[in-house]
């Protein structure tokens, strides 16, 4: 059984799996690169915990117990006594590599790896590892502690036991575990980050203004945020990154980035983190930028 796991990234998703992983009763130790980083996201993960106990979703033991079963680091040595160690890093396959080397020695020999990459292939980042048999995708939805959801991702090289032992931590997490087979971006995002591409492309060619698109796409499909506050609220980079393994491994044009996609992160606009990518964030309301 797994009691205590290491999550490698104290951004948007590592703080949020950190999160749900504590408030199942796993001891946690959450590493970066940044004690500023780390210690932000504990504030970030205290105030999700404030939140969910005004809903009465939690008491206020609970909230003082899963604040206590997170602690940071900077070093991978802490990860020694870790069952499981999630990868919650950028979306960019070169730097999940780097972790890995570094991470592994570290590591007991019958500990798991997880990675919770939105695309890159499972069995390509398992083979840059020592043990692709126990190594697979977990990819949560963003925000963690809110989205029901985790995608759970065969290698090639996977096998029954890991698989079975991490499905088992994400029930006791809370969350709906869905196989996924290892193709690129997998199910949601195989199907999500297109609609996403081609309202940049609606955009791009004219059809509408932001604030027309997004309002169709709430109105006339009953979404619950327009595609491009959707992309803004993912990270316009995550959506590029998303699109650009799409395109690369699947080798069909309808998977090409938009331009206008290129563009804005070349820019640095990169959505709500940035404040400013299809809507500038600095005001009190978010405006569009075209």
């Amino acid at each position: 059984m797994i009691e205590r796991i290491g999550v490698v990234g104290a951004g948007q998703m590592g703080h949020g799996i950190a999160h749900v992983a504590a408030l199942a009763g796993c001891e946690v130790r959450m590493a970066d690169v940044s004690e500023d980083r780390l210690r932000a996201a504990l504030e970030k993960i205290g105030h999700n915990l404030d939140r969910q106990l005004r809903r009465g979703v939690i008491d206020e033991y609970t909230k003082a117990k899963t604040v206590d079963q997170i602690k940071i680091t900077t070093n991978f040595a802490d990860f020694g006594d870790c069952d499981l160690v999630i990868e919650a890093a950028t979306e960019k396959e070169a730097v999940k590599r780097d972790i890995f080397k570094s991470l592994i020695p570290h590591l007991r020999d019958d500990a798991l790896l997880a990675t919770n990459t939105s695309s890159i292939s499972i069995t390509r980042l398992a083979a840059a590892t020592d043990r692709p048999s126990r190594f697979m995708g977990m990819h949560f939805m963003n925000p963690v502690p809110v989205m029901l959801l985790v995608e759970l991702i065969r290698g090639i090289a996977t096998d029954d036991a890991t698989f079975e032992e991490v499905r088992e931590l994400s029930l006791r997490m809370g969350k709906h575990p869905v196989a996924a087979e290892d193709f690129p971006a997998f199910i949601v995002n195989r199907i999500l980050l297109p609609m996403v591409n081609e309202a940049v492309y609606t955009l791009y060619e004219g059809v509408g203004s932001v604030d027309s698109i997004d309002m169709a796409m709430k109105l006339g499909a009953n979404h619950p945020m327009g595609p491009l506050e959707l992309a803004d609220f993912i990270g316009l980079d995550v959506c590029l990154s998303v699109m650009q393994v799409l395109y690369e491994g699947l080798a069909d044009s309808k998977y090409r980035p938009c331009p206008l996609l290129v563009k804005y992160v070349e820019a640095g606009w990169l959505g709500r983190k940035t404040n400013r990518g299809f809507y500038d964030y600095n005001g009190p309301d978010p405006i569009p930028t075209r």
